[in-house]
């Protein structure tokens, strides 16, 4: 089991069905200085569990159910439960694809595999006995990277061939995985309490993180080329641009920060689990956003084509703050 799911206390379900949809649910809250409302979509399984979420470029949002054979596709103003070769565990890796697809982590198949819009699912095989998966990301030449524990490498999966870039610290951890614009892909491995980046020609270099015991969690590479990463213990967000760190604390004491993604304005979203609620960073500054709902724990999250913020609730939900109050 991955470090960060037994920190953030990520349990089983058992889901017996394999098709649904749900309307959409609408909250209202004051956050941030202004009045916000969120979307939400509870799960018409009362055991479902969402863990990561992805957005694709055709507008349709991604998400996977940890033990459970389905996958959800949220399309259209409804919730889609699409069904899956077997129940998954810990499904935290996902990343949406350019024609409307999605790849995902299936630790308990020791596979990765690749959803079509239509449902269709291509698996591929691990040659490994045991699998350890981290998180996914889709790189713009449509190749799909995790981080794989159990090799000690940071793979990647093109055309049906894995690729796999080994580091140097043992055992790492790795966990987080961001695919940048560049063609370089950017990782982080808690354990070691370092960065890693994979170049386009193949190379790896780390980075240590000057704070010791940081575990580094989610990354997310952006626009401007910098990797934004969780420091889970130290309750920051962290940046690394032009061989420099900065260190941004959050104010909320001991948030349980999980997810990261950065929006195309330069902000950057994270999840806050323990106080049910989303925060943003931009300019320096946290601003938070209170889930309007009790219990909420926002895990994954992810941006839309629109600048919607995404997030999947552990407790049983996939919601969204609409473009026009994330940018307020």
């Amino acid at each position: 089991m991955l470090k960060i799911s037994r920190l953030h206390g990520i349990g089983a379900a058992v889901l017996l069905t394999v098709a649904a949809t749900t309307a959409v649910a609408l909250n209202r809250f004051a956050g941030a200085g202004a009045e916000a409302r969120f979307v939400e979509y509870p799960m018409t399984q009362p055991q479902d569990m969402p863990t990561a979420v992805a957005a694709a470029p055709d507008g349709s949002i991604w998400f996977t159910l940890d033990l459970a054979d389905a996958i959800g596709r949220v399309r259209d103003g409804k919730i889609e439960r699409l069904p899956t070769q077997g129940r998954n565990v810990e499904p935290i890796g996902l990343g949406a694809a350019s024609d409307g697809g999605a790849w995902y982590t299936d630790a308990a198949a020791r596979a990765v595999k690749r959803i079509d819009p239509s449902g269709t699912i291509t698996s591929y095989p691990l040659d490994t006995p045991i699998v350890r998966l981290g998180r996914l990301s889709v790189a713009p030449d449509g190749a799909a990277w995790f981080a794989e524990g159990t090799s000690f490498s940071i793979t990647s999966l093109r055309d049906g061939t894995l690729t796999r870039h080994v580091y140097d610290a043992l055992p790492g951890g790795p966990y987080g995985v961001a695919a940048a614009p560049d063609g370089a892909v950017w990782a982080t491995l808690q354990d070691a309490n370092q960065l890693l980046r994979v170049g386009g020609d193949g190379s790896v270099q780390s980075f240590d993180i000057p704070q010791r015991g940081s575990v580094p969690t989610d990354i997310a590479v952006g626009p401007d080329g910098s990797a934004w990463f969780i420091q889970f213990w130290r309750n920051r967000i962290g940046r690394f641009k032009d061989g420099m760190f900065t260190e941004f604390d959050v104010p909320t004491e001991n948030a349980g920060l999980s997810g990261l993604v950065a929006a195309p304005d330069g902000s950057v979203w994270f999840g806050m689990l323990r106080t049910g609620s989303l925060g943003r960073l931009r300019d320096g500054k946290v601003a938070t956003f209170k889930i309007p709902r009790e219990r909420a724990r926002p895990y994954s999250l992810a941006i839309d084509r629109d600048g919607g913020v995404w997030y999947a609730d552990i407790t049983g939900y996939v919601g969204m703050l609409p473009a026009q109050y994330a940018r307020n």
